[in-house]
């Protein structure tokens, strides 16, 4: 009977916990101490000057390989943000200004604004544009962030992008 109940209860537990897909999205908002929210859409991707990213190896916490991403293309972060108001007095106080990126499922990446728009990794903060020669509009994960240049590339490999909050750090 114990036996039973331990496994009825594992069993209940793992599938109350198991790891959600995250739902598709073609849009997300730029909100938090900005001067006005801003809502991107993937069609607003064609705006900015695309980069072909290549392929790009999945890695997890332990550097182990998760997956292979091929035929890349994307548009950096930056550009995107460029035209995104910070609420800020100074110049100064940019450099207490970060960005919390969530998924659907919540998912959540951080960079902060020195590491977006004054440093070199800044260049290789990617939205992915298409993968494999699909648009990120019929992509299944869309809106994806990728940072290929990370040690660890699945840390920072967000599906389903929904929003990014400037937050300010006290």
């Amino acid at each position: 009977m114990g036996i039973l109940f331990s496994i009825v209860f594992v069993m209940s537990y793992l599938s109350g916990h198991s790891q959600e897909k995250p739902s598709a999205t073609q849009s997300f908002m730029v909100t938090g101490e900005v001067k006005q929210e801003v809502k991107i859409s993937v069609n607003d991707f064609d705006k900015y000057r695309g980069a072909l990213v290549k392929d790009v190896v999945i890695t997890n916490h332990l550097g182990e390989v998760k997956s292979r991403i091929k035929k890349l293309t994307g548009v950096l972060l930056r550009d995107i943000l460029a035209n995104v108001e910070i609420k800020s007095e100074k110049p100064r106080d940019l450099s207490a200004c970060y960005l919390v990126c969530k998924a659907t499922d919540g998912y959540t990446i951080i960079y902060s604004w020195n590491e977006v728009f004054n440093n070199p990794a800044g260049e290789s903060i990617y939205l992915i544009t298409s993968k494999e020669d699909i648009k990120a509009i019929d992509m299944e994960e869309s809106i994806l962030m990728l940072s290929p240049r990370d040690y660890k590339t699945g840390r920072r490999y967000l599906k389903s992008l929904t929003s990014i909050e400037v937050k300010r750090a006290n």
